[in-house]
């Protein structure tokens, strides 16, 4: 079989992908993200550079036109200038830039460029990114919240192309004669009729969302409200108290400083059961503690400590209540935090909802925990006060979607009567689209207007409910005021919507989003290039979460969509996940996944374009324990092998591994890395079918192309600086490649080896290697490693270091004088890095080891100089430098593997932070630094 080889297949600028990758996912305005929550989305960057790459010729594949590697490399050179400009957030829509990268496309393609597909189109990224580099952009999905929004990201907006918008003021104040381009016209609408829509849902129920009245010191006079904070409560099993006891997780309200604010409990005993108050307090003083933790609750009236199993009993009795905490209000310069008003518990008992999505939650889900408190129930995530606005925004769909239809037609654009979702381009299939857009704002609304949204001391506002990928306790929330102008407002989320649909791609070419099952890939569009990222195992539960959108979005748009939201909740029968409850254990969700994978797989490589390859993304550690970070649980969940069942799919189908790409995709300050070693990269698996005639080997072979082909390839990972916590998932690609090029690898028996054995192999070549580097280091850090892996920072026997210290050519008292090493009472111990030395000057140290270095550099970043603190360190370290850099991949490997996740960290820190260290390292250096020898 022969091909061109694809730039993806040799070699891309990754630094400067990864960099613009890891800065998307900080930007909020005007990011297609915004339109809507879909769970781990990939970034933009990514999407439109393997695209790019995939469609356009390496110079390799031209030896006619660069006849030596040198003109190659030049010409490679130039490939990368374009993807480096392509990658970068302002040049989003810079047709300049967009035209070379598509005519790069154009010659690569005969001038006849191959549409794109993503079967799992999810938060619709791909062919988003397919349609911005002038490529025909298809996108399915079995989950219909996904195809919805990949509908309004690829779909509507070209329908609707620069069209003016119609709404009575952009007619009356001549609008119309503006110029309105790509999709401005669209978002006009849906900014001016989600006004009309918030204003008729403030005559009907503003009267639920009263002022409060503001102390003196605050201005005196009303404030507007911005949330309302509430905790729950139970009964206090002491039968001597009997309390409703507030179930808090902190009662800090404000930790910003000079507006530091909290909740104060005041029992009053006067009453029995004893009655808790509460009051705010500003300025100075420590707030109390929370009263709940992961394994139970302390009464505040009678300290008796509360189990997590009663409290989960009196939530499923329906006992568990909520009482108001404190009122966030707008204040003249900055929001004040009031004391609770009984007028203000009463008004908010006064709403009840006509209508609540009395659908179930699932019984057990992976990332759920509510169903244990008694919360079955979609309704039973939100407030009744909450339910009356989402419902009344919800209902006003309809209403405003006639009025878009009638203003239409008044202004002249002429009606086919054909609904969007049968084709119509005219005045009925518009108003169809402004409907749609705003039943996203409400949908997207919800997000903030729930029971399981949080109050952030740190920034003075609420937070989303899906902070990540679960639907988690909480035990205090915000109930934001939707009329507010603040977080959770509709004209906000609407806003966002309407910068989202503004910076769109500025094409006229349709898009096509289908909700079908993945295994059955529509053929009737052949010859495919087909890049897609596909659900990770059991990672995200997909359906489940999305039906809390589902429910509120089915309200507002059944009609407009009637075989989208045909079913009473998002399909799940066929969800490609490998869910352990839902498929009776995790063998057989494992079973499930491999087979539905495989299927998936053997579909694309029937419709899948010969002369491209196939591109998938994957963001799953081989093993993964992890701490459930919700507020009653403290079990320790080990993950299932996602990568073995992905690449068994891949393996099955017929597919060889033509290229690795570690992308990275993941924001560093996302809840889920936060002390933790999460991945941060998907890898991306560039594909390609493996040729029938491909011969098999054996085991002996396959270990030996790995100890020969698969360091170069680490090595070349480790200078493209991937995090080490992603390294082991990136060796992968290459291992992967070596064994996927092969029918079959025999064992000595004679039976096929498993994929299972061939990552345990590629994972020991990866031990190998990192131990290889070792060798290179001096004889102290060599000494260190070693010590560091059998007693981390811990003390061990003064006559097993000098044992050690003898094989390593090196002595004790000389690993005390380098700095690293303390020696007393027969003891000896690693020094700490809180206890290095804060004047270090390795210019002026004359015993400096690797070791030292790499320590001191994350003492730098660890105790606020930042990387700053490490440049300059770095900028006197010579090649010792590197060597610490190496030696950060070595100490995180050991760390990985013992489990010493807090220690990790601040090695996977060090080597993410290396290009920033580096750059500012070189700005300033002032004098050429000291190059010190190794050895």
């Amino acid at each position: 079989m022969t091909y061109r080889k694809k730039l993806i297949e040799v070699a891309l600028p990754l630094e400067a992908i990864n960099k613009e990758s890891a800065r998307e996912k900080s930007i909020r305005h005007r990011h297609p993200s915004t339109l809507h929550l879909w769970w781990s989305r990939k970034p933009l960057a990514t999407c439109r550079a393997v695209l790019f790459a995939s469609l356009v010729d390496d110079p390799s594949s031209h030896p006619d036109k660069f006849t030596t590697k040198e003109a190659q490399d030049t010409e490679r050179k130039r490939l990368f200038e374009i993807i480096e400009q392509l990658v970068k957030w302002e040049n989003i829509n810079n047709q300049d830039i967009l035209e070379k990268a598509k005519a790069e496309i154009l010659k690569s393609t005969n001038n006849n460029p191959p549409p794109v597909l993503d079967p799992f189109c999810g938060g619709g990224s791909i062919p988003l990114e397919a349609q911005r580099l002038g490529l025909e952009a298809h996108g399915s999905d079995l989950n219909p919240v996904a195809v919805l929004i990949t509908k309004a990201l690829i779909e509507i907006p070209p329908k609707f192309a620069n069209q003016p918008p119609v709404n009575p003021d952009s007619q009356k104040n001549s609008l119309t004669t503006k110029k309105w381009y790509w999709a401005q016209g669209l978002a006009e609408d849906v900014r001016y009729y989600g006004q009309w829509m918030r204003s008729e849902a403030f005559k009907n129920i503003g009267h639920i969302y009263p002022k409060v009245n503001l102390p003196q010191e605050y201005g005196g006079g009303q404030g507007k409200v911005i949330a309302w904070l509430w905790v729950r409560t139970v009964k206090c099993p002491n039968p001597g108290c009997g309390a409703k006891m507030p179930l808090s997780s902190k009662f800090h309200l404000s930790t910003k400083k000079d507006r530091q604010a909290w909740v104060e409990p005041i029992i009053d005993r006067s009453q029995q059961p004893p009655v808790v108050r509460f009051q705010v307090k500003t300025g100075k003083g420590k707030p109390p503690d929370g009263t709940i933790s992961r394994k139970g609750a302390i009464c505040v009236c009678c300290g008796t400590p509360v189990p997590i199993d009663y409290i989960r009993t009196q939530g499923q009795a329906g006992q568990m209540e909520s009482q108001l905490m404190a009122i966030v209000a707008e204040g003249q310069r900055q929001r004040v935090y009031l004391s609770p008003h009984k007028e203000h518990e009463e008004i908010a008992a006064l709403a009840q909802p006509k209508w609540k999505p009395e659908t179930y939650l699932p019984k057990q889900a992976l990332g759920f925990r509510v169903q244990a408190y008694g919360m079955t129930k979609h309704a039973d995530l939100f407030t009744y006060r909450q339910l009356v606005a989402l419902s009344t925004f919800s209902d006003l769909i309809s209403e405003v979607r006639e009025k878009v239809l009638v203003d239409a037609i008044a202004a002249g654009m002429p009606d086919d009567n054909l609904p969007f979702c049968e084709g119509g381009k005219g005045a009925t299939a518009y108003s169809d689209a402004v409907a749609t857009y705003l039943a996203m704002g409400v949908s997207r609304t919800a997000n903030t207007l729930c029971t399981i949204a949080r109050w952030t001391a740190s920034r003075d506002q609420t937070v989303t409910a899906f902070a990540r990928q679960a639907i988690p306790m909480s035990w205090d929330y915000p109930e934001v005021n939707p009329f507010a102008g603040a977080a959770g407002d509709l004209e906000i989320s609407l806003s966002s919507i309407c910068e989202a649909l503004e910076n769109l791609p500025y094409t006229s070419l349709p898009g096509v989003v289908q909700q079908i099952d993945a295994t059955q890939i529509d053929a009737r569009v052949a010859s495919l290039v087909i890049s897609t990222d596909p659900p990770y195992y059991d990672a995200v539960p997909y359906s489940d979460l999305s039906d809390f959108f589902y429910v509120w979005l089915r309200r507002s748009l059944i009609r407009i969509y009637p075989d989208l939201f045909s079913t009473v909740l998002v399909p799940k029968e066929k969800e490609l996940v490998a869910d352990p409850f839902r498929r009776g254990g995790r063998d057989k969700a494992k079973q499930f996944f491999e087979e539905g994978l495989s299927k998936v797989f053997a579909r694309v490589r029937e419709v899948a374009h010969p002369d491209y390859p196939f591109s998938v993304y994957y963001a799953f550690k081989q093993t993964e324990t992890d701490v459930d970070d919700d507020d009653e649980s403290n079990e320790l969940t080990i993950a299932s092998t996602g990568w073995e069942t992905m690449l068994e799919g891949l393996i099955q189908a017929g597919f060889t591994v033509t290229g690795t790409l570690p992308m990275r995709t993941e924001l560093g300050n996302r809840v889920r890395n936060q002390n933790s070693n999460a991945l941060a990269s998907s890898i991306v698996l560039v594909c390609r079918p493996r040729p029938e005639t491909a011969p098999f080997t054996t085991r002996r072979q396959f270990v030996n192309l790995l100890k020969r082909e698969l360091p170069d390839a680490l090595q070349q990972l480790q200078q493209s600086n991937i995090a080490p916590v992603d390294l082991a998932q990136a060796s992968i690609g290459p291992g992967m490649a070596i064994y996927s090029r092969y029918s079959k690898v025999l064992e000595s028996d004679g039976t096929p080896m498993p994929v299972r054995t061939a990552l345990q192999l590629i994972n020991q070549t990866l031990d190998e290697f990192l131990a290889e580097q070792e060798g290179e280091f001096d004889a102290e850090t060599r000494f260190a490693l070693i010590w560091y892996e059998q007693h981390t920072f811990s003390e061990g026997l003064f006559g097993d270091a000098e044992t050690l210290s003898k094989a390593k050519n090196t002595a004790v008292q000389g690993l005390v004088d380098a700095g690293i090493l303390t020696a007393k009472a027969g003891k000896v111990r690693l020094l700490r890095r809180d206890e290095l030395a804060k004047n270090w000057n390795p210019q002026t140290d004359n015993r400096l080891t690797v070791w030292e270095a790499t320590q001191h550099m994350i003492r730098e970043l660890q105790d606020g100089a930042g990387n700053q603190g490490a440049a300059n360190l770095l900028s006197q370290l010579g090649t010792i430098g590197e060597a610490a850099r190496e030696l950060a991949y070595r100490l995180y490997n050991i760390c990985d593997r013992k489990g010493w996740a807090a220690e990790g960290v601040a090695y996977n820190s060090l080597v993410i932070s290396w290009p920033e260290i580096s750059r500012l390292a070189a700005e300033t250096e002032e004098s050429t630094p000291l190059q010190v020898a190794l050895f």
